[in-house]
């Protein structure tokens, strides 16, 4: 089994303690592993949801990689929203999941610089080796790239424009997408890259400015959504549900390049 470290393990055994096993979680809300960057869309996605089927779920929020090793070793989630298909594959080869689900977005990333930053914001990251030469750049915020896929789109952004070398030392990773959000719009690094979706919330514009990387300069950010083997009928309904026209308006209106939507 592979060790899960101590904040997953943490977070795992709350979710247990929340929702416990067998009957009993049977008939509890479905709990649903989100990546973190639908932090601000997916709350929407659900109570669209339950307007209108009468029915709901309860999301937890985290990195794609932390989700994927609490579900192999039996976290009871019945729907998993990763930001990287790759997860999703990863848990259908270990036959965790029902079939390999469907894509429900594909998310962006951008440069972002809180309010007073000595840092340039602009797409192509223009000041961003001038400001590690000459010392401006003291902290940068990224979500951690072991297990975090907006944190791997991040540093090959960084790679593209010849700086990952030089900015490693300043890094602050966050745990995940939204906790590097956090650390960029709180003063806490001069300047990060965050997922689209939520530099395109009002909390986030407010804080500083973003803008948006090229999607050629990173691997493309397929994000998958499945039910976990054993899901009830509840998840199944909401994972359905997530490719109706009134999610995927939502989706889109938090930034993400949709299934079948014409380039």
């Amino acid at each position: 089994m592979t060790p899960l470290s101590r904040r997953s393990l943490l977070g795992l055994a709350a979710t247990f303690s929340a929702f416990g096993s067998g009957p009993a979680f049977a008939a509890a809300i479905p709990v649903v592993a989100a990546a973190s960057d639908l932090n601000a869309a997916l709350p929407e996605v659900i109570s669209s949801f339950t307007r209108a089927t009468g029915n709901s779920v309860r999301p937890v929020y985290g990195s794609s990689g932390n989700f994927t090793q609490q579900i192999l070793n039996g976290a009871p989630f019945e729907v998993f929203l990763s930001a990287d298909e790759a997860y999703v594959n990863q848990l259908a080869a270990a036959r965790k999941t029902d079939g390999r689900g469907a894509l429900y977005g594909i998310g962006r990333i951008g440069l972002f610089a809180p309010t007073g930053s000595p840092i340039r914001c602009d797409g192509r990251m223009s000041d961003l080796a001038p400001a590690i030469r000459d010392g401006r750049l003291l902290r940068f915020a990224i979500a951690n790239p072991e297990h975090a896929p907006y944190g791997r789109a991040a540093q090959q952004a960084l790679t593209h424009v010849g700086v990952w070398p030089s900015i490693l030392p300043r890094l602050v990773l966050g745990e995940n997408a939204a906790q590097a959000t956090q650390f960029a719009t709180s003063g806490s690094a001069q300047a990060g890259i965050i997922p689209y979706s939520l530099g395109l919330t009002a909390p986030v514009q407010a804080a500083g400015v973003f803008a948006l990387i090229s999607a050629s300069w990173h691997r493309p950010l397929r994000q998958r959504a499945v039910a976990i083997r054993g899901a009830g009928p509840q998840a199944q309904a909401f994972l359905a549900y997530l490719q109706s026209p009134q999610a995927r308006a939502i989706f889109r209106r938090y930034g993400f390049a949709l299934p079948g939507d014409r380039a």
